[in-house]
């Protein structure tokens, strides 16, 4: 990662956050301008209550961008889970109090408006939903996956702004559940493995002589809470297993697994020279992918190392069949990320029906006015 660039992400993360005060810490509302934060909640209650259908929620929790490519991800995102869950009323929500801002100021394109995973439960719960699922868009279970669970789950079942009534915190005991990361579950890494190399651009590259190279986002070790990291050694081992020494994964911020690491990997298994074909491994294609991955004026990115190892490495394609980003021309490059492939989206999915099967047991989640001492 370029040290300047991240210097002025976080310079004009600090004037957004001067200019909108959307979120402060990601987790902790103490420290929110009030009258920003009373008026960015009434946006998102009025949100709610034009859209609310049903007495069944969805709300979706992604990390966040400020991409359109990754907004327009987003959107098919919304729009598959709302023609896949009839009966269910579905809402988007930012986990990153940067990326809010950072929208909210049109860093990379036109300025839009994202809300945090607080204003969206606490809109949903004012309007009285019955029955509400989280789920999570993250791709692990590291700090992100915890910030969710822990951070804005755990405060609106222990109501702690004082919004819900008695009456209603009880109404909803036992109805609340949260879907895991994409890889939340052992089953779900051999499962992925096998959606990603039957993908037909994928599958393009293997066949054709590339090897192919994903990269992760990752935890440092001190944020690794879940020992969510493991899951793209994991990855990596169920893809060698179906195609040996041709796929590799690495991360931005795994120590151990950055794109040196892979590279290592690569030239013990033989594999010193030829053409790459890199993909982020990740539900959206946005700066990590374009910058981390793919700018090749950054020495230090994939493209750029890989290139300077004698490797042929390309990050952007004109072969992808299910593009989200709404200006793409098949003429041109393109960047796929995790959650615009369909079959990808899926195993999303199907941790949502789970968490869905859990509302009314016991691994639902409990409120204090009920929880037994």
């Amino acid at each position: 990662m370029k040290k300047i660039k991240l210097m002025m992400m976080a310079f004009v993360a600090i004037l957004a956050s001067a200019a909108f005060t959307a979120c402060g810490d990601d987790n902790d509302s103490g420290n929110k301008n009030q009258s920003n934060y009373d008026r960015y909640q009434q946006t998102v209650n009025n949100t709610v209550n034009s859209q609310k259908s049903s007495n069944k929620a969805i709300l979706l929790v992604a990390f966040g961008s400020t991409w359109e490519q990754a907004y327009d991800t987003f959107d098919k995102v919304v729009a598959d889970y709302k023609s896949q869950f009839s009966g269910w009323d579905v809402y988007l929500s930012f986990s990153s109090a940067i990326c809010i801002n950072n929208a909210r100021a049109g860093e990379n394109t036109a300025p839009k408006d994202y809300y945090s995973p607080e204003h969206w439960l606490t809109a949903i719960g004012l309007a009285g939903y019955k029955q509400i699922v989280v789920q999570s868009l993250q791709v692990i279970p590291g700090e992100e996956y915890r910030n969710v669970r822990d951070g804005f789950v755990k405060n609106f079942m222990n109501n702690k702004n004082g919004d819900f009534t008695e009456a209603y915190m009880k109404s909803i005991d036992r109805q609340v559940t949260i879907g895991v990361p994409l890889m939340g579950e052992d089953q779900d890494v051999e499962d992925l493995a096998n959606v990603l190399v039957a993908e037909s651009d994928i599958k393009e590259a293997l066949d054709g002589g590339y090897t192919v190279a994903f990269m992760g986002h990752g935890n440092p070790d001190g944020y690794d809470y879940y020992g969510g990291n493991i899951r793209y050694v994991e990855l990596e081992d169920a893809l060698q297993v179906l195609k040996p020494q041709q796929i590799y994964v690495g991360t931005v911020d795994m120590e151990g697994n950055y794109i040196t690491e892979v590279i290592e990997r690569m030239q013990a298994d033989g594999v010193k020279s030829g053409k790459v074909q890199l993909y982020p491994l990740m539900s959206i294609a946005g700066d990590h992918a374009h910058n981390d991955m793919a700018d090749e004026e950054d020495s230090e990115s994939w493209i750029s190392t890989l290139t300077a190892e004698g490797y042929e490495p390309v990050a952007y394609i004109s072969n992808f069949k299910e593009p989200c980003w709404k200006k793409y021309n098949a003429a041109e490059g393109y960047i796929p990320a995790l959650a615009e492939r369909s079959k990808v989206r899926a195993i999303w999915m199907k941790h949502t029906r789970d968490a869905i099967a859990k509302l009314g047991t016991e691994e639902a989640l409990s409120t204090p006015t009920t929880a037994t001492e």
